[in-house]
């Protein structure tokens, strides 16, 4: 359990970073903002502003630069690693929780078929000696009853915190199999935004190289065409990392409430 709580934390931190991450990009979402506002007919002050705007766009920071590349990769494979000792261990619990089960309807059955052949065996020795009426009443008052009501609680208290144990490792991989998936989408999301905004990096730096006014307009155009689609992939991404928190703390809060019914 401790491991998938240390995951569960480095989760959080990653959201965290990608939280940053995509607040950059929304600034860098302004810039085109501006840059799409100038039209075609505006003055030689008004392009000189277009310039100004792409130069400082060129020469603006990664906004993904805080991830390493290999960030996802290891934390995928934590999870899947993790998930997998889950799954072996809430395996093994389970199969005990079943050999618990079979031996205590084996124990049940045992301990009563004992108790009355016990019973049966006294009477019928004492029928046969002058104690019979001393042992008789002997024999019927003990407590036989309360015998295996002590067994049968041993037994289900037994079971009872192998449940507990095997509920806290199921939500645990349950929520570590949600993990694992959702940074595998946010991974390829934040894959096509990098891909996105370093074309646009590249389209922009090669119209400010050639120094044409119709080039410099023309990128314009073709960041019209691309903004409604980049800032849908913004938003896809930001969901994704809110929704992953989300699931990170209530299932962490659901493993701590099931390890507290347990103590």
């Amino acid at each position: 359990m401790l491991s998938y709580f240390d995951i569960s934390a480095e989760a959080s931190h990653i959201c965290c970073n990608l939280l940053k991450s995509i607040s950059q990009v929304l600034s860098y979402y302004q810039f085109i903002q501006r840059v799409l506002d100038i039209k075609d007919g505006d003055s030689f002050e008004t392009f000189q502003v277009v310039i100004f705007e792409l130069n400082s766009f060129t020469y603006s920071n990664d906004p993904f630069s805080n991830l390493k590349t290999d960030d996802f990769k290891l934390i995928n494979d934590k999870h899947s690693s993790v998930l997998c000792h889950l799954k072996s261990m809430r395996k093994r619990v389970g199969r005990k929780i079943k050999l618990m089960k079979y031996l205590m309807k084996t124990y049940w059955f045992c301990v009563t078929a004992a108790c009355a052949l016990v019973a049966i065996t006294a009477m019928v020795i004492a029928t046969h000696t002058l104690t019979a009426v001393i042992l008789g009443p002997a024999i019927l008052c003990f407590p036989f009853k309360h015998l295996k009501r002590e067994l049968r609680d041993c037994k289900v208290s037994r079971k009872g915190s192998l449940d507990k144990v095997y509920e806290q490792l199921d939500i645990a991989a349950k929520g570590t199999y949600i993990l694992n998936r959702d940074f595998d989408t946010m991974s390829r999301l934040v894959a096509r935004l990098r891909d996105e905004i370093e074309h646009n990096r590249e389209m922009v730096q090669f119209c400010l190289d050639r120094k044409e006014d119709k080039l410099s307009f023309q990128v314009v155009k073709e960041l019209k065409k691309s903004d409604i689609g980049f800032r849908k992939q913004v938003e896809e991404l930001e969901e994704h990392v809110y929704l992953c928190l989300v699931t990170i703390n209530q299932t962490r809060a659901l493993v701590i409430k099931e390890m507290k019914r347990s103590v």
